[in-house]
């Protein structure tokens, strides 16, 4: 499974993402969309859809946090980052700082940040992630635009 997971569009979503991420099983957006209808191109690819709400969000269209479960490990989805990883999730997945991330904590949480997609901010380039799911083995790469 490929899951392309991104954040912080911030009402811009790149030209070239659609066609990026049409090869993706998946699509995870960790908030801070703003307005919807820059997920159009997005929802054109037919692919699942999930998205949480982030701090710049308008309105109250998405959920804060999602748990989803996918062979069989349980993702925890928002924006913001909790202070620590909700009770028997193996995979925290936030936007909000535009700053990628891959940081294991001393539980065995794995913390997951695919950066800003809408731009270089922070010190960080544009960017967002793959995540592959092949039993037992999860890869993350962030992809710079």
């Amino acid at each position: 499974m490929r899951i392309a997971v991104l954040s912080d569009t911030h009402d811009r979503c790149p030209a070239t993402l659609p066609g990026r991420l049409a090869g993706a099983d998946e699509i995870w957006h960790l908030g801070d969309v703003c307005e919807p209808e820059v997920l159009g191109e997005l929802e054109q690819l037919r692919k699942p859809l999930q998205v949480v709400l982030g701090n710049n969000e308008a309105h109250t269209l998405w959920p804060e946090h999602l748990t989803l479960e996918r062979a069989g490990r349980r993702f925890f989805l928002t924006h913001i980052p909790p202070p620590r990883a909700p009770g028997g999730v193996q995979v925290v997945l936030h936007g909000h700082t535009h700053v990628p991330r891959d940081e294991t904590d001393a539980a065995g949480v794995r913390w997951l940040n695919p950066g800003c997609i809408s731009g270089a901010t922070r010190g960080a380039p544009a960017s967002f992630a793959w995540l592959t799911i092949e039993r037992e083995q999860l890869t993350w790469r962030v992809v710079r635009l």
